[in-house]
């Protein structure tokens, strides 16, 4: 397995103190958060030249810019043409610093608006920007978040989107503690169309905070064990947003997760 951190666990660091960091504690890859004003630096308003330069860098690095996590969702009619937008600049901007994935949202469904009428918005929006997509060797990967936590309601948008541009983003939290799952279904229902994950853990019920794999409800252990049984070739990445300090939690959940795997015969 291939593991990766999101930079909401080092906001403030740039991205050269970032690739080191996965570099010295034994991570392959980073994932940077879009519009969330961290230190790597990498945005929709980033120049061509900027671009370039961060390609170059995280290819001498040896550590990859696993994915890009956007704010990018479809189910509010208010938003969505500006979403799109957004969604395209996205595509240009993954393609230009080579990273190969785009986490986005279905979204919360807001009030009026029918599950049906945001099913169709998903839809018709990532089929219109799979072309984009493929053009530009990036893949589109839906979050099971939001008013989408049910991985059936996921399954069903890429099923009818069918294309390989666009593909899902398996946070095994949310299906487990908002979406009415286990972690057996969820894998069951999303398994042909998974090319990322997000994981964290932390009670099933209220109030909620992270705490370390393994002594939270979300057994991390089963999803890696379901995981190997498929050619699963893209990254596991942390999201611990406000948590501890990188420096605690960092190496502790990568040791967790590779324990894990090693006693899974990964």
């Amino acid at each position: 397995m291939k593991y990766s951190f999101m930079s909401f666990s080092t906001p403030e660091l740039t991205l050269a103190e970032t690739l080191a960091l996965a570099k010295r504690l034994g991570y392959d890859g980073i994932e940077p958060r879009l519009q969330g004003n961290h230190g790597h630096n990498i945005e929709f308003d980033t120049p061509a030249a900027a671009r370039r330069a961060i390609k170059a860098q995280v290819d001498d690095s040896g550590i990859a810019l696993c994915c890009l996590a956007t704010s990018c969702q479809y189910s509010n009619p208010k938003t969505l043409a500006a979403m799109v937008e957004d969604t395209h600049q996205a595509i240009d901007l993954a393609g230009d610093v080579g990273a190969p994935r785009l986490r986005v949202f279905g979204g919360v469904i807001p009030e009026g608006v029918s599950r049906e009428q945001a099913y169709a918005q998903c839809v018709e929006s990532l089929s219109g920007v799979a072309p984009h997509a493929a053009e530009r060797g990036v893949t589109l990967c839906m979050e099971t978040h939001d008013s989408w936590c049910d991985p059936n309601n996921v399954a069903a948008v890429i099923g009818a989107v069918n294309h390989p541009n666009i593909m899902v983003n398996w946070d095994i939290m949310h299906p487990v503690r908002a979406g009415g799952s286990t972690m057996d279904a969820a894998f069951t229902a999303l398994k042909p169309w998974i090319r990322h994950l997000h994981v964290h853990d932390g009670p099933v019920s209220e109030p909620f905070s992270l705490l370390p794999i393994g002594e939270g409800a979300i057994d991390h252990r089963r999803a890696l064990e379901l995981l190997l049984t498929l050619p699963y070739d893209g990254y596991i990445s942390g999201e611990w947003i406000g948590w501890e300090p990188y420096e605690v939690h960092l190496p502790r959940e990568l040791a967790t997760l590779k324990r894990y795997e090693r006693e899974l015969g990964g």
